[in-house]
């Protein structure tokens, strides 16, 4: 059988299906325990006596070793596979989750969450690479787009978790943290398998890539290539910074409290509230990835999606909506342009080099995650906010609203 051929029968095998639903699973996971912290926040602020300082620490600190981290990841994912990091990151991630769940301690807490970023973030990269390697060519769009929305499934259910474990978060703030490592542990059973398929599939997938436009394995690690990319990687790299400096403090932090706190819901009414967002995720991401595998019109789409982050933040600072209509915004933005945003990259970057630059566009991600979410902690701290002080959270988002702006700006560059 010729090469052409045997990429060919790999890439119409079901294989690939299998590995998506499995990378699916690895993210739902990851996913869920990142967002365990947002429904938890009042009961971290009442229970252990955390500033909302501390509380945006506590997944600021998760992005905080992805600065430096995860650009390495890529390189390594480029070097070594997308499957042997993945099952690696995983085993960090439940560590760093179960110690997050051990103690009250902020420190020991912190200490959790640092191990789990330092983890994640690279596990994230190692699976986005392992679905542009499989699907080029061929309904990338959809596979990613599928992959988010199972993944932001994880998030759904952490956001609903009041309602679902409410005697977990009856109890205090520990036994909620638990399920999240049960999750955690979900997550690397997923990885395990994929790393099984990834190995009785090597031979197949070796002889597939000795093609000319497949991934070749990296001999070595070229630092300049980091730099190496066009005009259109970095527009796609500022749109995600900023975009996603917006969406995950807001929604993964401060949106519960804030839903609480301003708008006078309950723990429950507020987690189902936020959920909404993910919720809407969940179903309309394949529908815009698969819009975009057909049609194309990328930078359209993105610059759609932008436009109503800016609308949203508006509508509540001026309180002229409901909330259903502002996270419903929030959440079609948020299917929409990372929907987009992720198989873009695969377009502008050489296969070989998918590694290096998705771990760049991550760590760049992460300084923003990390920026925004102790600015708008230290905001809300500064301006009082509060249940007692609802006015207080008007400093948020009026941050929030321009990085909006910015993210827009880059989307129309692009």
């Amino acid at each position: 059988m010729s090469t052409t051929q045997t990429r060919e029968a790999l890439d119409t095998s079901a294989t690939r299906w299998w590995i998506l639903f499995f990378l699916s699973v690895v993210m739902f996971g990851n996913y869920y325990v990142y967002d365990s912290i947002g429904p938890l926040a009042d009961h971290l602020q009442r229970l252990l006596g955390y500033s909302d300082t501390q509380i945006g620490t506590l997944n600021a600190i998760y992005s905080f070793p992805n600065i430096f981290l995860v650009l390495v990841g890529g390189l390594l994912v480029d070097k070594f596979g997308a499957a042997r990091v993945t099952l690696g990151t995983t085993i960090i991630c439940l560590a760093g989750a179960l110690l997050t769940a051990v103690s009250g301690s902020f420190v020991m807490m912190a200490a959790g969450r640092l191990l789990f970023g330092i983890g994640a973030e690279t596990m994230i990269v190692a699976a986005t690479v392992a679905l542009g390697l499989w699907f080029l060519g061929r309904s990338m769009a959809l596979a990613m787009a599928l992959n988010l929305s199972l993944a932001r499934a994880g998030s759904y259910t952490a956001d609903v978790s009041p309602v679902w474990a409410r005697g977990a978060y009856d109890a205090g703030w520990q036994d909620p943290l638990w399920i999240a490592a049960a999750f955690a542990a979900l997550s690397f059973v997923g990885a395990l398998a994929y790393w099984i398929i990834d190995r009785r599939e090597a031979g197949r997938r070796a002889l597939a890539t000795t093609s000319t436009e497949a991934a070749a394995p990296v001999e070595r690690i070229v630092w300049g290539d980091v730099l190496r990319f066009d005009r259109s990687y970095w527009y796609v790299v500022g749109l995600c910074v900023t975009f996603y400096s917006v969406i995950l403090p807001f929604r993964s932090t401060f949106a519960i409290k804030y839903f609480q706190h301003a708008h006078g819901l309950s723990l429950e009414s507020a987690s189902v509230m936020n959920s909404y967002v993910f919720l809407a995720a969940v179903f309309v991401s394949p529908l815009f990835g698969g819009l975009a595998d057909r049609y194309g019109r990328r930078a359209s789409f993105m610059i759609f999606g932008s436009l109503l982050l800016p609308a949203t933040f508006l509508l509540l600072g001026l309180g002229q909506a409901d909330l259903w209509i502002v996270t419903a915004l929030v959440g079609v933005s948020f299917s929409l342009v990372p929907a987009i945003l992720w198989p873009a990259v695969a377009h502008v970057v050489t296969p070989a080099r998918l590694g290096t630059a998705f771990g760049l566009m991550t760590m760049l991600q992460n300084i923003g995650l990390t920026g925004s979410n102790v600015i708008v902690g230290r905001l809300n701290d500064a301006s009082g906010a509060s249940a007692t002080n609802p006015a207080g959270y008007q400093s948020m988002l009026i941050y929030f609203g321009v990085l909006s702006l910015v993210a827009m700006i880059f989307a129309v560059l692009l």
